[in-house]
């Protein structure tokens, strides 16, 4: 037998038993070591999302773990190889997929949320969606790779460059890992943060926060000499966040949209007339940005063991998303689905 925790109603979460099923073609079977609970998930928990998520659901997406078995034609997997998984599947005929960008596929599955996700002991996943992870890196820090890749995706969406100015509008795990990618891409970076313990946590990255309080505008300009920053990241969520992420931004600058905002937001557009700014928006990622960001945290450039506050096992997920959902000091939590609740009692 193995376990699977599953959302069965809004903050509602049970650990079930689940059956295992030979891999089919061109699958693998995956056995999860460790996934991370991000933003999306807990608007999952939350029952923001029922429209789309088909209840028993089990979450996750932000995952390492190692192959078990290989189905028919799962060519160049072997049972104990290193991966993170890719989750998306699209259909290839849209006309986003016929331009290329498959990961706005119009038919998208986003898997760990329309179909069965990593939160469980064994996984059955397209061998087409595995990143193949080095043996040097560490599972618990590579189940950091998805947000890595969703801010490398961001970070390549921006444009950002060498000796630019980049203000980030929420320093939760992805505002942090943003910032710290676009200092390796050459950017000067601030973090603009409410909580006093992310923002210790930025600055313990050799990255500069700034109080979400404070004049972050004039801030801005005397920073920059009155220029204004070069691009913004609004990851908040917030109406004022998308505010800030405006108003720091000098002539023809960037705002590039990370944070999901369920409801329209009021937004100057006198602004982006008057300063000739540019708004794009960001979602998910491709293989070339999840490649990169296997590199970036296998060599250290995102140091993904500072981000992880807290392990917990598949019992204790339900725990787990009611912590960070009290906004805690916490950054981020992985659970671990490793053998330690094996059989255990339901």
């Amino acid at each position: 037998m193995t376990l699977a925790v599953r959302y069965t109603a809004p903050r509602t979460l049970d650990l079930a038993p689940t059956g295992t099923v030979a891999p089919g073609p061109g699958e693998v079977e995956l056995a999860p070591a460790y996934v991370g609970i991000c933003g999306t998930d807990l608007h999952i928990y939350h029952g923001d999302m029922d429209q789309r998520v088909h209840r028993p659901a089990v979450l996750g997406h932000e995952v390492s773990g190692r192959v078990v078995r290989t189905g028919p034609e799962a060519e160049g997997w072997k049972p104990g190889d290193a991966v993170t998984v890719m989750p998306l599947r699209w259909d290839g005929r849209c006309p986003a997929c016929r331009a290329g960008h498959h990961h706005i596929c119009r038919r998208l599955d986003f898997i760990g949320i329309d179909s069965p996700g990593a939160m469980q002991q064994r996984w059955i996943v397209p061998a087409s969606t595995l990143v193949r992870l080095p043996a040097s890196l560490a599972l618990d820090r590579a189940a950091l790779v998805e947000p890595t890749a969703v801010a490398v995706h961001d970070v390549r969406r921006a444009a950002v460059g060498a000796g630019e100015t980049v203000v980030v509008v929420g320093g939760g795990p992805v505002g942090v890992l943003i910032a710290l990618v676009a200092r390796a891409a050459g950017a000067d970076v601030r973090i603009v943060e409410v909580s006093p313990h992310r923002r210790r946590i930025a600055d313990g990255l050799g990255l500069t926060s700034w109080d979400a309080a404070d004049d972050v505008p004039e801030r801005v300009r005397r920073w920059t000499a009155h220029a204004g920053a070069d691009v913004a990241f609004e990851v908040s969520g917030a109406a004022g966040g998308v505010a800030t992420a405006v108003d720091v931004l000098g002539v023809r600058g960037r705002l590039c949209m990370v944070a999901i905002h369920p409801r329209p937001r009021e937004i100057d557009l006198h602004r982006f007339f008057w300063r000739e700014l540019t708004l794009v928006g960001a979602r998910l990622y491709d293989r070339s940005d999840f490649e990169r960001a296997v590199g970036l945290v296998a060599d250290g450039t995102v140091p993904a063991d500072r981000l992880i506050s807290q392990v917990v096992t598949l019992r204790q997920a339900p725990a787990a998303f009611e912590a960070l959902e009290s906004g805690g000091d916490v950054m981020k939590i992985l659970v671990r689905c490793e053998d330690d609740v094996q059989g255990a009692a339901l």
